[in-house]
């Protein structure tokens, strides 16, 4: 086996002096054409039934395509079917095109305009291979002998076209590998091209398609600015660019060739076709988005258009996809989570979006805000805070959200996995309320006196604590205040409430109440939480929680006992 660079060279770029691509901003969406039925298609293992190819068709159309590349009807007879099954169907709205695929060969030619019969509107895509390996290896051409391909093969289509003027027509060409072929031949080749077609009054098109993406994306951007500098009849015609992923870089690639003067986009849905795939259609419109411009398509059902993709390509996505995987607006880091929360709670309905490590609103995309933070053993504070907010109405303090943090995550450390809501409530429950059951308040009584000069209340209150009835009495400012007194002169321990805090968990007269509260005795913190439909029950409740910790519960069942015989 040998690994071994020498064997390759870096691409070619053309000279271009004074290129101005860098400096411009893409502020406009492209015209785009879905290849999804043509290119995608024969990418896959199994080509798509008619009834699959109907399917991704409705869905190209209602996702906002004016333009899709239907097939190679001349190639494959599903082809011919699926263009004249969607022509007598009456399937193409009348502001959508199709698009068909032909090599420059007449009788492919022939057939092509045979499948294309009673058609509104529809655009002869025409190709040849233009590369110096491709002339040398598999032709056997000079550079005249390829372009007098290129020039038939526009003249046939030019001719067919002329004998069904019931159609309007417009004629693309595409030097395939354009990316591989020297720039200024790549124009010498289009140049002849379009001189064959620019009387006919048809709408023109020149794609320049990285068959194989060969260089950086910036070398693709000065061979297409290049070419538009360059071409004698630049204002005659679109150009449109038709990128592949072999270096990852597709959709950058198109990106800057827009910049570099491009008008027209084709590609997939979610980048499906030959190899690493095609440019992916939906990350280019979403990056546009996602910087305030109009992409001219409706990515808002993003489920549907996975699910209609994954079902006709039998190719499912990854959850890392940009903008449509599972995970994209997900984050699992503690402190992501934490920034996301804050960033959420002060995010206003109708103001500019930002928001810390979400590039876009997932609810755009149809993505609830459930789904934005999950909890593994990396994950912290913020994002249990954010879970058992969003699934549970709970509103944790900020020292309770440390603590419980730690508890969930020594648990999803312990079963080496990612919790759902459900497990991380079951924590939460098990750590803070199941307590209430073992330390359960029976009853309690809250005198109220008031005089002149204060207040006081007195409490009396019963707990079960090992089967034990524990009372407490004391008197206080207010019920807490009497019952940490109450405590203390049962138990010796000096009680002090650190920090309080309670809410309901729905609205109604029926609302349970949730009361967190923080307490030092002795010196020591201790945490307790409680439910009830009775506020003042529900904070008396979580005081015993938190202050049963601190106490032998041996020392205090003896007590009781000895009560009870006194």
């Amino acid at each position: 086996m040998s690994f071994d660079h020498r064997k390759y060279q870096p691409a070619i770029r053309p000279v271009l002096e004074d290129r101005q691509w860098p400096s411009k901003t893409l502020d406009t969406a492209p015209d785009w054409c879905s290849v999804d039925l043509r290119d995608g298609n024969q990418a896959l293992v199994e080509p798509m039934t008619v009834e699959q190819k109907l399917r991704m068709w409705d869905l190209l159309v209602k996702v906002g395509f004016k333009e899709i590349e239907v097939g190679f009807p001349s190639a494959s007879q599903p082809d011919y079917d699926f263009v004249r099954a969607l022509i007598d169907g009456n399937r193409i709205p009348d502001d959508v095109t199709i698009q068909v695929l032909v090599q420059a060969r007449e009788e492919l030619i022939a057939r092509s305009f045979e499948a294309l019969a009673g058609a509104k509107r529809a655009i002869v895509h025409v190709y040849n291979s233009t590369n110096p390996t491709q002339r040398q290896k598999v032709f056997g051409l000079d550079k005249q002998g390829i372009k007098d391909i290129a020039v038939q093969g526009a003249a046939w289509v030019r001719d067919y076209a002329a004998k069904n003027p019931q159609t309007q027509w417009s004629f693309q060409y595409s030097p395939e590998s354009f990316s591989l072929t020297e720039t200024d031949y790549a124009v010498e080749v289009c140049d002849a091209v379009i001189a064959q077609w620019r009387d006919t009054g048809c709408p023109l098109i020149i794609n320049l398609p990285a068959t194989v993406e060969c260089a950086s994306p910036n070398v693709y951007a000065d061979q297409v600015e290049y070419f538009c500098k360059h071409s004698r009849y630049r204002d005659d015609y679109r150009v449109s660019l038709h990128t592949h992923n072999d270096r990852g870089c597709g959709v950058a690639a198109a990106e800057l060739g827009v910049l570099a003067g491009a008008d027209r986009i084709e590609g997939t849905l979610l980048g499906n076709g030959e190899r690493t795939g095609n440019m992916d259609v939906v990350t280019m419109a979403m990056n546009l988005y996602s910087q305030g411009v109009d992409p001219r398509l409706d990515l808002s059902p993003m489920d549907e258009i996975i699910a209609v993709v994954e079902q006709c390509t039998n190719i499912p996505l990854h959850p890392r996809h940009p903008y449509a995987g599972d995970l994209v607006f997900t984050a699992f880091s503690g402190s992501h989570q934490d920034a996301i929360k804050k960033c959420l709670a002060v995010q206003e309905k109708d103001a500019r979006w930002d928001v810390a490590y979400l590039p876009i609103d997932p609810c755009d995309l149809g993505r609830s805000y459930e789904a934005v933070i999950r909890i593994n053993s990396q994950s912290g504070k913020g994002g249990v805070a954010w879970v058992l907010e969003n699934d549970y109405c709970l509103q944790l303090p900020r020292w309770l959200q440390i603590d419980a943090s730690r508890k969930v995550q020594a648990h999803a450390e312990a079963t080496a996995g990612e919790l759902n809501p459900q497990q991380i409530w079951s924590v939460f429950e098990q750590a803070y309320l199941t307590p209430s059951n073992d330390n359960a308040l029976r009853n309690f009584t809250l005198q109220q006196n008031n005089d002149q000069q204060h207040s006081v209340d007195t409490l009396t209150l019963h707990f079960d604590l090992q089967s034990q009835d524990i009372c407490l009495q004391g008197s206080g400012d207010g019920a807490i205040s009497a019952l940490t007194n109450a405590w203390q002169e049962r138990f010796g321990s000096h009680v002090e409430i650190l920090d309080y805090s309670e809410h309901a968990l729905n609205t109604g007269t029926d609302s349970m109440a949730m009361t967190y509260v923080l307490v030092s005795i002795d010196s020591q913190r201790y945490i307790g939480v409680a439910r009830h439909k009775d506020i003042v029950a529900a904070s008396l409740q979580a005081v015993i929680n938190a202050a049963v910790q601190s106490v032998n519960v041996t020392e205090i069942s003896a007590s009781a006992q000895l009560s009870a015989a006194v």
